[in-house]
């Protein structure tokens, strides 16, 4: 048999992915609030370089399609 006995290797891998998921799960509760507070303009500043690379990546994509044409 190819995984070993009764599926061993199966297992084992499912109980890693299961560890592994736990830890990002655990890492993700612990940053789902924000500690610092931020101003407006730090707000305004994250939104408007969001939407920055929103553009760039469109544009990327758009580039990528001409050329492909």
């Amino acid at each position: 048999m190819a995984f070993g006995e009764n599926g061993r290797v199966l297992g084992r891998a499912r109980e890693f992915i299961r560890q592994q998921y736990s830890i990002i799960t655990e890492i993700n509760r612990k940053y789902a609030t924000p500690r610092i507070t931020m101003s407006r303009w730090v707000k305004l500043s994250l939104l408007f370089l969001r939407l920055y690379l929103i553009f760039l990546v469109l544009l990327l994509g758009y580039r990528f399609l001409t050329l492909l044409s």
